[in-house]
């Protein structure tokens, strides 16, 4: 998703980053608003394709049964980062231990643990989800991380995470199959051609 920087308003008391990022969700309805490195983004709410593009990734998930009594398949729930004492990111699509609910930890965002695997589907500021989400779920530990490249109609796939990024990272193109490691919960391989099709705007 496309994402921005915000600063602080300058006041006696200041804000807290998280405190910071509820008022601009609660003035920004529809927009996604994550801290990673310290650093208050906002992205705007995603367009058609991004959305079709999702519930297409869904399919498959569901199909072989990740949405159950082991493990959910859940969009936009929070995930907390151990990169800053109030980081946390909304990725679009997660696989998450069927008991998240017992893992909370603050601010609506979950421990890392109990997720599985999560999934961007890339928007403007594509570099986002490429770079600085790369190395954030890398140190949460995150076992996979699915990245759909909108804009070079690409499937990102890593896995084996790094203090500081991913030890492989597969890249799969159109007419490829992208497969999942077995560790997700299922023997899962992701069409990219579908993918990449559902999530590219009519011209």
């Amino acid at each position: 998703m496309s994402a921005a920087a915000v600063e602080h308003p300058c006041d006696d008391e200041p804000e807290t980053l998280l405190e910071t990022a509820n008022r601009l969700m609660e003035q920004l309805p529809g927009h996604r608003v994550e801290i990673i490195g310290g650093l208050v983004t906002v992205a705007p709410p995603p367009d058609g394709p991004h959305a079709k593009a999702l519930t297409t990734l869904m399919v498959p998930f569901l199909s072989a049964g990740l949405h159950g009594e082991e493990s959910n398949v859940l969009q936009g729930i929070g995930l907390w980062l151990p990169s800053g004492p109030e980081d946390y990111v909304i990725p679009d699509l997660a696989i998450v231990d069927a008991d998240f609910d017992e893992h909370l930890i603050e601010n609506n965002c979950y421990d890392p643990a109990c997720f599985h695997l999560v999934l961007e589907v890339t928007s403007g500021n594509y570099q986002t989800d490429l770079r600085h989400k790369v190395a954030a779920y890398a140190q949460a530990k995150i076992p996979v991380y699915v990245i759909v490249d909108r804009k070079h109609g690409r499937v990102h796939v890593l896995t084996d995470p790094l203090p500081a990024g991913y030890d492989r990272h597969e890249v799969y193109a159109p007419g490829q199959k992208a497969p999942l490691p077995t560790s997700i919960g299922a023997e899962l391989s992701l069409d990219v051609d579908e993918i990449v099709r559902a999530g590219s705007p009519k011209r």
